[in-house]
């Protein structure tokens, strides 16, 4: 890594908002975190007093039971962004291309500049169809930031295939895949696949994930990781989280609820909303001025986040799935719905309660 080119790099801008009186549609992390996660959180302090075990054992078997590899070949990482800047370390060296997604999380181009490389942007929509030839990485998102797209397991399967022919790596950003039914690509030859409990778990302060690597790959994220990379807090509620599958699947079914509520709230209201498997949509506004939008809502005491600043969107605002109760409050705020529709029902909350950050 260069020291002019990382200091000329600015930072990307990432949903999140801190002020305590807004509701905040602008991050999409879980609002709801596993029940016990904080006594496992607070019984951490003690192992804390000593260094955590290396390599971490107990975390990368929780990690690889959850995705459906083996253990060895789970690299721990302090949350995603980890995952993917190890990836793409491996992968870019100067004058290199990496083939990216757009619109599509904005950190891919800022990892890849780092290295010396140039991105090579494709509609996020066509990316499997696109040609991986020429470049030293490929990036696919599914679901995608801030589209929603997922993307069938087949095709991905046929898109590693050919990278592995052009000699490619291949990441997978899996960030929001626990929102879904559909497989991991873990384990796959020439494929890093970078998970985050951040976003299905609700806890993006308690930096941890995992990359997965097989083979010569898998020996290379291995080799390169620092020891000791995750905190004794964070490989426990981690290992703890991953084994909560009764709280995913209730995650998964009341995201899936209230995002097909608010899809046809916003549709019937002149947004253009984007068919999403993720935990959070992207609207078109259309003739409405999007700082209106974004400056009525807070207005209203909820956040939204500003797409434009996705690469290609112009005229878009994202928002996050959340509660019921709270997702009345962003359809009133949008004047989507007169904040009635979803009532007080499982997993209704009043207020600011859950962790909000991301992206």
């Amino acid at each position: 890594m260069n020291r002019e080119r990382a200091a000329a790099l600015g930072r990307e801008p990432h949903g999140s908002s801190d002020d305590p009186d807004l509701l905040d549609f602008s991050a999409n992390a879980n609002p709801e975190v596993p029940e016990g996660v904080e006594r496992v959180y607070r019984a951490a302090f003690e192992t804390a007093r000593t260094y955590p075990p290396e390599p971490p054992e107990a975390f990368r078997a929780a990690a690889a039971e959850y995705v459906g590899c083996e253990p060895e070949s789970v690299v721990p990482t302090p949350g995603g962004l980890a995952a993917i800047r190890a990836a793409v370390a491996l992968a870019v060296d100067d004058g290199d291309t990496a083939l990216l997604p757009a619109p599509s999380f904005g950190e891919y181009a800022r990892e890849v500049r780092l290295q010396g490389g140039e991105p090579a942007f494709v509609d996020a929509e066509r990316i499997l169809d696109a040609d991986p030839s020429g470049h030293a990485l490929a990036v696919v998102c599914t679901p995608n930031n801030p589209t929603g797209t997922g993307y069938d397991r087949e095709a991905l399967l046929s898109f590693a295939a050919r990278c592995r022919a052009a000699d490619t790596v291949l990441l997978v950003d899996e960030a929001f895949l626990g929102f879904t039914e559909r497989e991991s690509l873990a384990g796959t030859e020439g494929v890093v696949v970078a998970r985050a409990l951040t976003k299905l778990f609700g806890l993006p302060g308690i930096r941890s994930g995992f990359a997965v690597g097989v083979g010569d790959l898998g020996a290379a994220l291995r080799g390169a990781r620092r020891a000791w990379n995750l905190s004794a807090p964070a490989l426990a509620t981690g290992e703890y989280c991953l084994r909560q599958d009764a709280f995913v699947r209730e995650t998964r079914e009341r995201v899936r609820r209230e995002r097909e509520r608010l899809r046809a709230a916003l549709t019937d209201a002149g947004y253009a909303v984007a068919p999403s498997e993720a935990p959070f949509l992207l609207l078109d506004v259309g003739d409405r001025d999007v700082d209106r939008v974004i400056e009525r809502a807070r207005e209203r005491g909820v956040a939204v986040r500003d797409a434009r600043t996705f690469r290609g969107l112009d005229s878009h605002v994202r928002v996050a799935v959340r509660r019921p109760a709270e997702n009345d409050r962003l359809l009133a705020a949008l004047d989507a719905g007169d904040g009635k529709g979803g009532g007080d029902g499982a997993g209704g909350g009043d207020g600011n309660g859950g962790a909000d950050a991301g992206v």
